[in-house]
């Protein structure tokens, strides 16, 4: 009896049944992917992948909506797929659609779309979409973007694996972006072998991105089961940890026991000059997201969310003197953060993804023990350092708040050092059961 080959039908009817109530899907691709399914090639790195793609990223085919009104309704489709999309395609993967982002890929929440573990929760954003889609079983990986966390976020609070790469990594022509400087595309995967396998498709420089590094990539499955014995691992004290909220301490903690008792020795390390990067951060973005939307600003600001708007006029307004001095602070915080390498012998470094769980759709600020602080203000504070520094950056689930809700640890590397940060990863995932949980929007067989 001959192995049945799937179908556009056969894939995307449980995609579309589970997705009328999680919202993470904006558009499918049966055209598209019944295509890719005749010319199956079982040889190829992803054959048979389920992908979908944050709506940013250009798929022939398919409007770019980029969660925004501006983009015209209905979009026109694209032209060609953007170089990522080419890619995935050319590696066997399957694209089955696109996914919800918050609008123009500035946000934390992904309005419209629910966690998969708590549909009254948001999956995170920006993408909030191919996060959920991912941990509900839409789709074996799937592509996002991060300008300040917006991969490793959603990971988190889905509870799969994200990885934002080192900054030139993935090429990003046929990406919408919001800050040049500090946009990245990367994979979310269910597991760190799933992001391993897509990134090692997509990595790569490419001429039609000036910004691509040029240096040899791949080789991210060969050291995958290499395990930590003998590395050295820093573990932050003061900025990563106040506030926090208790489960999530508490979760990191034990993260770091394991990893402790894999082999590796770990060693707390000061990044309290880290403190201010969420400031310089906002100043790089801002005037920078608002330079690109420049005409979208003055032509139709009506079609603009009011809290995106507001940062867009902002970032226009803010002095050329801020975003040099927020532009020299980043140097000195990647400088600084190659010296805590070096200094201290460091093969990566560990963090709480973020410091809380996904919070309720109308949520606004979460309070930690001795005060509050506002959810996107929570989120970003963890993971845009590293947007900044450029350095990979990893979130494997590591647990539960009371069972419920998922946890993510971050796993830091040296720059174009994503063997090693995906190494730790998977080592850290296979001793732990945290990603054998399925939530219960889920897609199953029956």
């Amino acid at each position: 009896m001959g192995v049945m080959v799937p179908t556009a039908g056969s894939i995307l009817e449980p995609v579309s049944r589970v997705d009328q109530a999680l919202g993470s899907m904006v558009v499918l691709d049966p055209v598209g992917l019944e295509r890719q399914c005749e010319d199956r090639h079982e040889d190829r790195l992803l054959a048979g992948m389920k992908v979908a793609v944050k709506d940013i990223i250009e798929v022939e085919g398919l409007p770019n909506r980029c969660g925004s009104p501006l983009y015209g309704d209905p979009p026109l489709p694209s032209r060609s797929d953007a170089e990522v999309v080419a890619r995935i395609r050319k590696a066997g993967g399957l694209v089955i659609g696109k996914t919800a982002a918050h609008e123009l890929a500035c946000g934390v929440y992904t309005p419209g779309t629910g966690n998969p573990w708590d549909l009254a929760r948001s999956p995170g954003g920006s993408s909030g979409g191919s996060g959920a889609a991912v941990a509900a079983g839409l789709c074996d990986a799937a592509l996002g973007s991060d300008t300040g966390g917006s991969i490793r976020i959603p990971a988190s609070l889905c509870g799969i694996a994200g990885l934002k790469p080192t900054y030139g990594l993935v090429p990003r022509s046929g990406v919408e972006p919001l800050s040049w400087s500090l946009d990245h595309v990367g994979p979310l995967g269910r597991t760190v072998k799933d992001c391993a396998l897509l990134l090692e498709a997509i990595a790569g420089a490419h001429d039609s991105d000036s910004t691509s590094a040029t240096r040899p990539s791949g080789g991210y499955l060969e050291t995958l089961d290499a395990g930590v014995v003998g590395l050295r691992i820093g573990v932050p004290t003061g900025f990563f940890m106040d506030p926090i909220d208790p489960q999530v301490q508490a979760a990191f903690l034990a993260a770091v026991e394991v990893i402790r008792e894999l082999g590796a020795e770990v060693t707390t390390v000061d990044v309290s000059y880290l403190v201010g990067s969420l400031e310089a951060e906002f100043a790089i973005v801002s005037p920078e997201a608002a330079s690109y939307h420049h005409a979208n600003l003055c032509r139709s600001p009506e079609l603009i969310d009011p809290s995106i708007r507001a940062m867009l006029v902002a970032g226009a307004a803010l002095p050329s003197s801020y975003y040099l001095r927020a532009l020299r602070w980043r140097q000195v915080i990647a400088d600084q953060m190659r010296e805590t390498f070096a200094g201290n012998r460091l093969d990566a470094f560990m963090t709480p993804t973020v410091p809380a769980p996904a919070q309720l759709h109308d949520q606004e600020e979460f309070a930690y023990p001795g005060g509050e602080e506002p959810v996107i203000s929570s989120f970003v504070r963890t993971t845009a350092p590293f947007n900044l520094t450029g350095q990979p950056a990893l979130s494997v689930p590591c647990g539960f708040t009371d069972g419920v809700l998922p946890l993510g640890l971050q796993v830091v590397g040296r720059p174009f050092a994503e063997d090693m940060v995906l190494r730790i990863g998977n080592a850290y995932e296979h001793a732990t059961d945290w990603v054998a949980r399925i939530p219960p929007t889920h897609v199953t067989t029956e």
